[in-house]
């Protein structure tokens, strides 16, 4: 029988809320986490902080260049200000691994208006600029950090997963079961200038509405 050995999973930025949920919830589903920051003394205690939280000592602290080394899948949860700058750090540690970038577009203070770069999705950006070498896939820009910090309840809405290469696409939805989320291929990397327009649609509504976990769900394909 051939046992299938999980990843280990690198989180940059994962000092953050997003970062953060993420990295509690798989750790919680028993992969190895890692959480990166640019400092090593604030990554650290993040994974302090997840590992007495969860009663263990499966999650790691390392700055972005190491995590990005250490890692299988390599996730990127920083603000849009340091999407490339992170990026351009760890160019030559993401050679034949899935990246997950997780960025929105979002420039402070108007965040809740859909702002949009070259009229190009930021992921797509990042494809580009790493080349065919790097499989990216854009993933988990309209869950909830609110909710995924409450790591042991499912959570009402959907992940839609855009890359250009189907299997990688499919390694994320995966990824995202495993942590209780219900996720959909949702085509091209180029199709992902949707999802990360809709975070800022969905900041709008958690404001206007006073809520803190709008999210989205996808009808009709069951």
């Amino acid at each position: 029988m051939t046992i299938c050995k999980k990843p280990i999973i690198s989180i940059l930025g994962g000092t953050g809320n997003l970062g953060g949920g993420l990295a509690l919830r798989w750790a919680h589903s028993g992969y190895n986490v890692i959480v990166g920051s640019r400092m090593l003394d604030v990554a650290v205690k993040s994974a302090e902080r997840i590992n007495t939280t969860l009663k263990n000592n499966i999650v790691r602290g390392m700055i972005n260049t190491q995590a990005a080394i250490e890692g299988d899948i390599v996730v990127l949860t920083v603000p849009y200000a340091f999407q490339r700058f992170t990026i351009e750090t760890i160019y030559d540690a993401l050679e034949d691994k899935i990246l997950i970038d997780c960025t929105v577009p979002l420039v402070p203070p108007n965040v809740s208006r859909v702002q949009l770069h070259n009229n190009e999705s930021a992921v797509e950006g990042m494809q580009k600029f790493l080349g065919p070498k790097t499989r990216v896939v854009s993933a988990f820009q309209n869950i909830s950090a609110h909710l995924l910090s409450h790591y042991q309840e499912p959570i009402d809405c959907d992940v839609l997963v855009c890359s250009d290469d189907r299997e990688a696409a499919k390694e994320v939805i995966g990824l995202a079961k495993e942590i209780n989320l219900r996720a959909w291929d949702a085509g091209v990397l180029a199709n992902s200038i949707v999802t990360e327009g809709l975070t800022s649609i969905l900041i709008s509504l958690n404001r206007r509405y006073k809520r803190q976990a709008a999210g989205i769900r996808v009808t009709g394909l069951n």
